[in-house]
């Protein structure tokens, strides 16, 4: 056990973790780089340049006559993904915390910095970026201190890029992050931090010993879910899975036993031996809390239990998607998902299509509301459509956030004024260096979950940094906006918003729908309405033939019987015709701006 270390690496995104354990790989000989960011092998990871998932990887470092075992996790830096960084560092002892010389301290690398504090890891500050002409290390290591409270020659200075300082990392990793504490003698207890779908050998569990070891061919028991399962291979995470006879205490593997129900994995479970159970389950894992939920619908209702299995497997891989079922009018059966944010939401939708070729319908995205009725009762709304009638309703609370904004003093205005329109209330400003500044706000999380982000890295020229946490539920004035097509509600459009921008919110989307919805043999009246009163109204003008053409000249009774006919034509039409609203029309309501 003295010669194993458990590290992962946090950042804000784009500050180079990925590249940096590129090099560390390079330098312990693990693999062959043959392309950047080795360990982002999903699609999605190399088009966008983001990672999405966590990669653990071990590798072996020979140093002063003793050979280390290195457990790696590459963690994603986008806030959409603060949960799989909240699971890497809960298998670790140690982290290092990236900060990228041209940036500076960032809202992420505060946030993630926290979160490695609660869970007592030793942290190496480690400054990113020294080669590139406008580093600033001088001004971005005052941060750090300030931050830290670390002495300057504490912090290591490298080049991911070169390769340059990366073995005065390595010989800090094995010099100041202490080795994995437990018993080897006491009863097997291992901590499951992710798993992934494999179709030809069920759900592969990765996990960290705690106490006990493993052997490959013993029966072993899932202390969450009550389930025992033959463990028929145990092994470490390579670049591939490399299976090994025993796991001792303080490693990091992973166990295949022929799983093939996605729901008797659960991340943060607790594996023990079946023949000798620990005493209790490993506790501090926290569940995972919805921001931002959306109806997911397949566009054929035949595929609604495809659409049940993809999401399952979905779930392993990544832990923070939760889903049920629901049922819509206008949709037919589908699921009510709940995300981490608008991005986390894009990308299950884009996996969806890739990994599991499933076409889907996402409705428009809301948080969670409280409703409490006039009998004080308290009802829990996730759409719109579970609204109770007004005339009950006693009040409304919604969730607010503590929003953290690291800026340049340049773009104070704008920001403020971004905060202001998002009902936003200023809780403090204070400067973190020089022309730095970090605003908190105490916001609605229905403001920000549509395009806030987008806003705030266009107002600032991308120089803004953002995070939030939860701060608890306050009450809100509050209404339901229906959108109505020739008079029939459209439940998959309807949302909840605040009264004050509810009717500038409608006229806008009956605007931008009349641009959206082709033009009928009838007239479409799009009207956005708060219960019985209508707040805004366009029409899509019908499709009209010319009847009059043939008519040259003679009686004016001729032309009028013409037009009454095609009138008479056009009213049935309207009667029996219905209004098919396409995909982008819902997705349009996102972008409204």
């Amino acid at each position: 056990m003295q010669t194993i270390r458990n590290f992962c690496i946090i950042a804000h995104i784009d500050h180079g973790k990925s590249t940096l354990a590129d090099r560390l790989l390079e330098r312990t000989g693990t693999i062959q780089i043959t392309e950047g960011q080795m360990l982002d092998d999903m699609d999605l990871e190399k088009e966008r340049g983001i990672t999405i998932k966590s990669h653990a990887i071990q590798m072996s470092l020979p140093l002063d006559g003793q050979t280390y075992t290195l457990n790696l996790i590459d963690t994603p830096g986008h806030v959409d993904f603060s949960y799989e960084v909240s699971r890497s560092i809960a298998a670790c002892e140690g982290c290092l915390l990236v900060v990228d010389a041209t940036q500076g301290v960032q809202a992420q690398t505060i946030s993630n910095l926290y979160m490695a504090i609660e869970h007592d890891l030793e942290i190496i500050p480690v400054l990113n970026k020294c080669d590139m002409i406008n580093a600033m290390p001088e001004e971005v290591e005052d941060e750090i201190i300030e931050l830290l409270g670390c002495k300057r020659e504490e912090i290591l200075r490298c080049s991911a890029k070169t390769g340059e300082g990366v073995d005065a990392i390595l010989r800090a990793i094995v010099e100041k992050i202490p080795a994995p504490t437990g018993d080897p003698d006491a009863p097997l207890q291992a901590l499951i931090f992710d798993s992934v779908f494999n179709p030809f050998r069920g759900i592969i569990a990765y996990f960290k010993i705690v106490s006990g070891s493993i052997r490959s061919g013993e029966d072993v028991l899932f202390v969450n879910t009550g389930k025992q399962y033959k463990a028929d291979e145990v092994g470490v995470l390579r670049m591939d899975l490399v299976p090994r006879r025993e796991l001792g205490c303080g490693d990091v593997g992973y166990i295949v036993s022929g799983i093939k129900t996605a729901t008797e994995v659960k991340v943060g479970d607790t594996i023990t031996a079946a023949a000798r159970p620990c005493a209790s389950a490993i506790a501090g894992f926290e569940e995972v809390k919805p921001m931002v939920f959306a109806g997911v619908y397949p566009i054929d209702n035949e595929d609604f239990e495809q659409l049940r299995a993809s999401l399952e497997k979905l779930q392993l891989n990544d832990a923070s998607l939760t889903f049920q079922p629901e049922s819509s009018v206008a949709l037919g059966f589908g699921f009510r998902c709940g995300f981490l944010g608008l991005l986390h939401m894009e990308i299950i939708q884009e996996r969806l299509d890739r990994e599991f070729n499933m076409n889907v319908i996402t409705t428009v995205p809301n948080v969670s509301y409280h409703v409490f009725d006039k009998r004080g009762e308290l009802h829990e709304v996730h759409n719109p459509a579970g609204m109770p009638d007004p005339v009950d309703i006693e009040h409304i609370e919604e969730p607010y956030i503590r929003a953290s904004v690291i800026t340049q003093s340049d773009f104070i205005g704008p920001i403020m004024k971004l905060c202001l329109s998002k009902r936003g209330e200023l809780v403090k400003q204070e400067y973190v260096s020089g022309n730095r500044v970090e605003l908190h706000y105490d916001m609605p999380l229905a403001e920000i979950v549509i395009d806030f982000y987008d806003k705030l890295k266009s107002i600032s020229k991308g120089y803004a940094s953002f995070d939030y946490h939860p701060i608890g539920m306050r009450p809100s004035r509050l209404v339901k906006l229906d959108i109505l097509l020739n008079g029939e509600p459209v439940d998959a459009l309807s949302t909840l918003t605040h009264i004050d921008n509810s009717v500038t919110f409608g006229r806008r989307m009956c605007e931008r729908l009349k641009e959206l919805l082709p033009r009928q043999q009838f007239d479409i009246a799009i009207q956005a309405a708060i219960g019985a009163k209508i707040i805004a109204r366009e029409t899509v003008k019908q499709v009209r033939k010319d009847v009059t053409a043939k008519c040259y000249g003679g009686d004016v009774s001729r032309k009028r019987k013409l037009l009454e006919k095609q009138k008479r034509g056009k009213k049935r039409m309207k009667e029996i015709g219905n209004v098919q609203v396409p995909q982008k029309a819902f997705l349009a309501v996102l972008k409204l701006d």
